[in-house]
């Protein structure tokens, strides 16, 4: 068990879905795996985190999330995504 998820307001299911991280205004996307899932959040895998922003849109390749987001942190090719919808 993950020390992490004794903090967590929420548990976390591991996931492997197909999604996009769209940057404000729609004016970019970028392709992404969505590793987990929790009421509150997730976290995404992609090629390179460089050039993404502290606010985002993530939505799945099948349509079943559309949710706004708030990155909390990062890594080179990492984000932990917090909803703000």
């Amino acid at each position: 068990m993950d020390p992490a998820d004794n903090k967590r307001r929420s548990p976390r299911m591991r996931t492997m879905k197909g999604a996009s991280v769209i940057l404000p205004g729609s004016a970019s996307a970028f392709s992404c795996v969505m590793r987990n899932l929790s009421e509150h959040g997730a976290l995404v895998e992609l090629p390179s985190t460089i050039g993404i922003p502290g606010a985002v849109i993530l939505q799945t390749q099948d349509g079943t999330l559309n949710r706004h987001c708030r990155v909390v942190w990062r890594t080179e090719v990492r984000l932990g995504l917090e909803f703000t919808d």
